[in-house]
C-alpha cells in the first residue's frame, strides 16, 4: 500500500492529448427480449455442494428449424447451434460445480426433439439433466434461441425460456441459459450473463501502458475502451451496470472519471493535486468513495456521484485506504495501517464506530464486501499474497488461493466466486483468475495482453 502511494506521488508524465484518452464508444446494447418462460414445480433440494458435481448433464447441439446464414455464423445457424451449446458447456463446467457432457460427444436431436426428448436415448448416456435448446434465423437479422432443461430421470422439463437477441448478441443467449440452468439446479442467483472491467497492462515496467478494458464473464467479447496516453486505475462498474467508476492520471494529476458505457462519454467527478486511488461506488449509485494522501495521511473520502463537495470519513494519523459499502449501505470495510500493520477496519456510513476487524496473523488489504453481506475479502500477506474471506466480523476466516501474488478480490454478482489478478514470480506478468468458494477450483481467463484490478459488474439487463 504504502509502495502503491509512493508511486502516485511520483506522479506520470502524460501529454495533453491524454484528454482525449478515449476509444470508440460501445454503444448502447440491443435489449434482449424474453420469450416463451416457464419452469415446473418439481423440486430439486440440494444442500451438499460435491452433490451438484455427480449430477450428468448432457448439452448436445442446439437444433435449428432450417439452415439460414447469419451475420453471427457464416456457417449458418446449425453451425451456431453447436457454439451455444459448447459456451453452456464450458459456462457449467468452469463454475467448479458441474461435471456437463458437451456437444462434440452427443449426438444432435432433431428440431422437433428440443421440445420432446427421447428420455430413453439420454437415460443410456448416463444423462441426469438433458440441456435443449435451438436456434432460428429471423428476417429482420435477430436470432430467437430457446433453451428447455429436463430431469431425464424424471421425464419432467424444468425450466425453458427463450429470447430474440441482435446476431452479434448470441453469446448473451448462452450466458442466459447457463443462467438458467444455474439458477434452477442450485437456487441460486446467476452471474454469467455479466462483464468484467480491469486494466491492460503493455510495456516495459518502468514505463507501462495501462489501459481500461472489458470483457464477458468467460473472458469473450473483449474491449480496451481508453487508449493508453493516460494511465487507468481501479475500475468499477456502477450498481445498475450503465457506468464504469475509474481513476485516471492527466498530467500528472489524479482524475475520478464516470465512463458511459453507451454513449462512450466520461464526466470528471473530482480532480485532486494530491494523489488519490481507489474510487468506489455506493450500493445505491449515489456516492462515490476515494482515499487521498494529504500531507502525509491518508484518509476516506465521499462524494456526490454527479460531483461536488467531498465529506472526510477518516481522520488518523498513518493511512486509511480503500473503502467498500455492505451491500445494505450502512457499512463500510477499508484497510488502515494505524495499528502498525496493514490491516482489516469497519466503520458506519457515515465515518462513526471504526474498528478493527482482522486479528489473525499477518496483514489484511483490499478487502471487499460480498453481494450476499456475509463475507469479506481481501488480500492476505503472510509472505506471499493470498485471497482470503472472513465473516463481516473477521472471524473465518479461510485462504482460498496459494499464488506468490494474489490480490484486489472482486466478487460475482451472485457471491459465490471470487475474481484476483496474479503476478507470477520472476517475471512479473499478470493475468486475471477466478477461484470458488471452496477454493478447490481456479482457473485463469484469457485475456489478449497483461491484466491487472479485475471489477466484477452486475448481472446485465
Amino acid at each position: 500500500m504504502k509502495a502503491l502511494i509512493a508511486l502516485l506521488l511520483a506522479g506520470t508524465a502524460i501529454t495533453p492529448a491524454a484528454a482525449q484518452d478515449l476509444g470508440a464508444p460501445q454503444g448502447r446494447e440491443a435489449p434482449v427480449e424474453v420469450i416463451d418462460s416457464g419452469s415446473d414445480d418439481a423440486e430439486i433440494r440440494i444442500t451438499d455442494e460435491a452433490a451438484w458435481s455427480d449430477i450428468g448433464i448432457a448439452i448436445p447441439a442446439f437444433a435449428t428449424d432450417r439452415e439460414r446464414p447469419t451475420p453471427a455464423n457464416e456457417a449458418g445457424t446449425g453451425a451456431l447451434g453447436r457454439e451455444i451449446a459448447r459456451v453452456i458447456t464450458a459456462n457449467l463446467r468452469n463454475n467448479g460445480l458441474f461435471k456437463p457432457v458437451g456437444p462434440d460427444s452427443l449426438p444432435q436431436p432433431a428440431f422437433a426433439a428440443v421440445r420432446a426428448p427421447s428420455y430413453g436415448t439420454w437415460s443410456g448416456q448416463g444423462a441426469e439433466m438433458l440441456v435443449q435448446g435451438y436456434v432460428t434465423a429471423r428476417d429482420d437479422g435477430r436470432l430467437v434461441v430457446g433453451c428447455y432443461l429436463y430431469d431425464v430421470q424424471l421425464q419432467q422439463q424444468l425450466v425453458r425460456e427463450g429470447w430474440v437477441v441482435a446476431a452479434g448478441d448470441w453469446r448473451r443467449a448462452a450466458h442466459k441459459c447457463s443462467d438458467l440452468i444455474f439458477s434452477r439446479l442450485t437456487g441460486e442467483s446467476p452471474f454469467f450473463d455479466s462483464r468484467i472491467a480491469y486494466i491492460a497492462e503493455t510495456g516495459p515496467k518502468d514505463r507501462r501502458v495501462k489501459r481500461l478494458a472489458v470483457m464477458d464473464s468467460d473472458g469473450a467479447n473483449h474491449r480496451f475502451l481508453t487508449l493508453g496516453s493516460a494511465t487507468a486505475l481501479t475500475p468499477r462498474y456502477s450498481p445498475d451496470y450503465s457506468k464504469i467508476l475509474y481513476l485516471s492520471y492527466v498530467d500528472g494529476n489524479p482524475r475520478i472519471y464516470v465512463y458511459d458505457i453507451g454513449t462512450g462519454k466520461q464526466t470528471l467527478v473530482t480532480e485532486n493535486k494530491s494523489p488519490t486511488l481507489a474510487p468506489r461506488w455506493s450500493p445505491d449509485g449515489k456516492f462515490i468513495l476515494y482515499s487521498m494522501a494529504v500531507g502525509g495521511n491518508t484518509d476516506i473520502y465521499r462524494i456526490p456521484a454527479t460531483g461536488g463537495t467531498a465529506i472526510k470519513l477518516t481522520d488518523n494519523p498513518g493511512i486509511d485506504v480503500g473503502g467498500s459499502y455492505s451491500p445494505d449501505g450502512t457499512k463500510i470495510v477499508f484497510e488502515s495501517d494505524r495499528s502498525g500493520s496493514q490491516q482489516c477496519y469497519v466503520m458506519d456510513a457515515d465515518g462513526r464506530n471504526q474498528k478493527r476487524i482482522s486479528f489473525f496473523g499477518g496483514r489484511c488489504a483490499t478487502p471487499e464486501w460480498s453481494p450476499r453481506g456475509d463475507q469479506i475479502a481481501f488480500t492476505r500477506i503472510a509472505g506471499d499474497f493470498n485471497v482470503a474471506v472472513m465473516n463481516t466480523g473477521g472471524g473465518g476466516m479461510r485462504v482460498l488461493t496459494r499464488g506468490w501474488q494474489d490480490e484486489a478480490p472482486t466478487w460475482a454478482p451472485n457471491g459465490r466466486i471470487i475474481q484476483f489478478f496474479r503476478t507470477e514470480k520472476n517475471t512479473g506478468r499478470s493475468g486475471i483468475w477466478q477461484v470458488d468458494l471452496t477454493g478447490q477450483n481456479e482457473r485463469r481467463l484469457p485475456t489478449p495482453v497483461d491484466a491487472s484490478d479485475p471489477a466484477w459488474g452486475p448481472i446485465r439487463p
